[in-house]
C-alpha cells in the first residue's frame, strides 16, 4: 500500500510539474534591469528576509570567456539573489537533513543582447518526486514563497 501511495504522490508530482514548467519558474517583464532588481530586492526584504549574497553572473561570464576564447555575449546583465527564509528552511531540513541541498534559495534575474529592455527573472523550483509528504509540504512552501517573490518583481 505504501509503495503504490509513492507512486502515485511521484506520479501526481511529476505531473503537476510538467503541466507548470517543469523545474524552471521563468517570468519576464519590459523594464529596466536595475528598476527590476530594485523590484526584486523589496519583495525578498518586505517578507523580512535578508539576502546572504549577490552573484554576477554575467560578469563571471565576460571575464572568462576571454580565458577560453569564447565570444559570444550571452547575457547584458544577469545576476542571482542568494537567500533562505528560517521558519521554512527549518522545516524542509527537519523533514530530511538530506534537503539542506535546497538552501539557500537563489532567484535569477538576466537580459539577453537580442532584447535589452526585457528582464527575465526565474528560479529553479524545489522538486523532490518521492520524498516523504514531510518534505513535498516543506517544498510547496518554499515553492510558493519564491514564486510570489518572482509574480511580485515582474507585476
Amino acid at each position: 500500500m505504501r509503495r503504490l501511495l509513492i507512486v502515485f504522490l511521484t506520479v501526481l508530482f511529476s505531473a503537476a510539474a510538467h503541466a507548470d514548467g517543469g523545474h524552471l519558474v521563468l517570468l519576464s517583464k519590459q523594464a529596466k534591469f536595475d528598476d527590476v532588481k530594485e523590484d526584486l530586492v523589496l519583495a525578498i526584504e518586505s517578507r523580512g528576509i535578508k539576502i546572504n549574497h549577490f552573484n554576477f553572473i554575467a560578469d563571471m561570464l565576460a571575464r572568462t570567456g576571454q580565458d577560453l576564447g569564447a565570444t559570444r555575449q550571452i547575457y547584458l546583465r544577469g545576476e542571482q539573489i542568494e537567500f533562505c527564509k528560517s521558519d521554512l528552511s527549518r522545516a524542509q531540513m527537519e523533514a530530511d537533513p538530506a534537503n539542506m541541498v535546497f538552501c539557500p534559495y537563489i532567484i535569477t534575474l538576466y537580459t539577453t543582447p537580442d532584447d535589452a529592455e526585457r528582464v527575465f527573472v526565474g528560479y529553479r523550483r524545489p522538486l523532490a518526486p518521492g520524498a516523504g509528504a514531510a518534505t513535498q509540504r516543506a517544498l510547496a512552501a518554499i515553492d510558493a514563497l519564491l514564486r510570489e517573490i518572482v509574480e511580485e518583481a515582474t507585476r
